[in-house]
């Protein structure tokens, strides 16, 4: 590997560190064992990968192997309102706590589209289908989106109602969503004339 060069005025960290793109959404991927027990992980390395698609980067989990089994998973968004039930998701395996949910106090419904669970205190759920997990990659289709009214205004979902959080790597935190600071395809409009 050539050695890297550093740019001029400007801290220079080199390949070992973080990855700092932007902070990560903290997606919660429910998935039904083969005792139909729900297991919930945090991820924090998802995105939308197509108009229907998302793609989340996993290792070998309890998880990957309900999705191996089922071929399903639901996706919801930790809030301001969950964080401590969402961090514990992500720091026990349901390998060593298979009531994990339970005990985090959540329920679950299960899904009418897909076989996984649905967890009745995350306001916004995917439901979606396996469509390839290959080299960590995992993509699924969304085949439904489901939001509880509290989130939504004029029919929409509302960030600053739903209050998502997002994994920041670099201060090793979770970080809250949802102030408007310009309008898409609007603010970059003075530059146009």
């Amino acid at each position: 590997m050539k050695e890297v060069q550093e740019v001029a005025g400007r801290k220079n960290f080199g390949p070992n560190h973080a990855l700092m793109t932007v902070p990560q959404p903290c997606v919660m991927i429910a998935t039904w064992d083969k005792d139909h027990n729900p297991d919930v992980m945090m991820a924090a390395w998802a995105g939308q990968y197509d108009a229907r698609q998302i793609v989340i980067s996993l290792s070998k989990h309890k998880t990957t192997e309900n999705l191996e089994l089922t071929g399903a998973f639901t996706v919801s968004f930790a809030d301001e309102r969950t964080v401590a039930e969402s961090d514990y998701f992500g720091l026990v395996s349901g390998n060593q706590a298979p009531d994990k949910v339970a005990r985090a106090g959540f329920s679950v419904t299960p899904s009418p589209n897909v076989d996984a669970p649905i967890i009745n205190e995350y306001p916004l759920t995917l439901e979606c289908k396996v469509l390839s997990f290959e080299d960590g990659a995992l993509i699924g289709e969304v085949v439904n989106m489901s939001a509880d009214e509290s989130i939504l205004t004029d029919g929409k979902v509302d960030l600053a109602k739903l209050k998502p959080i997002v994994f920041d790597a670099a201060g090793v935190c979770y970080r809250a969503v949802g102030v408007v600071v310009g309008g898409a395809w609007e603010a970059g409009k003075a530059f146009t004339k």
